[in-house]
């Protein structure tokens, strides 16, 4: 158990203050072949996606802290996710895994006010479905 809630922490602080590839934590123990391929998958999403939650929280109720050195998304990261998400919308969020703008995104649509049941089913979709390609690329290499 304790594998799969290191992973779940990696997951959730990858999305949220630190830099960091839960991919890598992923596919290492993938590799391992000693941990069911679901429960993997399913640690590192959920940690993923409530990490993502924290980022929406800051951006809803503590945006006006943004000047602050700890805040995790600097103004230049701000700028361009805002930019992307007046542009796509809500549609944005599927992109919330992508490296650099994936968690200005999640942050930005807690400032636009998104509601949070359309933001976890959307995170949700696109984090799920990065760990899927993650574990299907890894385990056709094995």
């Amino acid at each position: 158990m304790a594998v799969y809630l290191g992973l779940f922490a990696f997951a959730f602080l990858a999305a949220t203050l630190l830099p960091g590839g839960s991919e890598i934590g992923l596919a290492a123990l993938l590799t391992s072949g000693e941990h069911s391929i679901i429960l993997l998958i399913a640690f590192a999403t959920v940690g993923n996606v409530l990490g993502s939650v924290v980022n929406w929280i800051l951006g809803r109720y503590f945006n006006h802290l943004q000047n602050r050195s700890w805040y995790p998304i600097k103004p230049e990261q701000m700028h361009r996710a805002e930019k992307w998400y007046r542009k796509y919308g809500r549609w944005s969020l599927l992109a919330s895994w992508v490296p650099i703008i994936g968690d200005p995104l999640t942050l930005i649509s807690g400032v636009l006010r998104e509601p949070l049941i359309s933001f976890l089913i959307l995170v949700t979709i696109a984090k799920l479905t990065r760990y899927l390609v993650v574990a299907a690329l890894v385990l056709q290499i094995i």
